[in-house]
């Protein structure tokens, strides 16, 4: 039998007098070793937070992160000993009090390009629009069954041939953009 998920919900506020009303940096998969370089890309980013989708590793890369931006974590497969983070974590993007999107943060949420179907039935359950995940280390930006999905990658050690990267989330101008930024060069990243 499967243990019930644990959930926690977070807010974080849009600041509509900016040109970009708000900037994510979006990691998974560090294994206790994100790229050398990725801090400082991070720190140069200037995100309003930061999210980690997960197999976070030594638990002394969250306060790494957290020393940059504020930080909502989930723990991933391998995060035994994270027992004070949430298996899956509602994020609302809020302005003035105002539900703009919720979004589902869940470590293991695709099988290939397909969402899991329980993964599915949680974010519509939850009124998400948006799934952050992890796990595979492969970046995604897709959509399926009504949702759309991301992926941040993975910004901890090489796993076969897939690129070192992370995520970003910004909204600018009342649009969302998803994007990837090479942990190595802090250069935009994007499938060959």
């Amino acid at each position: 039998m499967t243990p019930p998920l644990v959930q926690h919900t977070a807010e974080i506020e849009l600041h509509p007098e900016r040109d970009v009303a708000l900037r994510l940096a979006v990691v998974a998969d560090t294994h206790s070793a994100p790229h050398p370089n990725s801090l400082d890309h991070l720190r140069a980013m200037q995100p309003d937070a930061i999210l980690h989708a997960g197999d976070i590793g030594d638990l002394d890369v969250l306060a790494q992160l957290a020393a940059i931006a504020p930080l909502h974590a989930i723990r991933g497969n391998i995060d035994t000993r994270a027992d004070q983070l949430p298996d899956v974590l509602t994020i609302d993007l809020v302005q003035s009090g105002q539900r703009l999107l919720r979004m589902l943060m869940i470590h293991i949420a695709v099988y290939g390009p397909k969402l899991r179907a329980e993964v599915a039935k949680l974010a519509h359950r939850h009124a998400a629009k948006l799934v952050v995940c992890g796990h595979s280390h492969v970046p995604f930006i897709g959509s399926d069954k009504g949702l759309t999905v991301f992926n941040p990658g993975s910004v901890g050690p090489r796993r076969f041939s897939l690129p070192i990267v992370f995520g970003t989330l910004e909204v600018a101008a009342g649009k969302l953009r998803l994007g990837h930024v090479d942990a190595a060069s802090g250069e935009p990243w994007a499938p060959a």
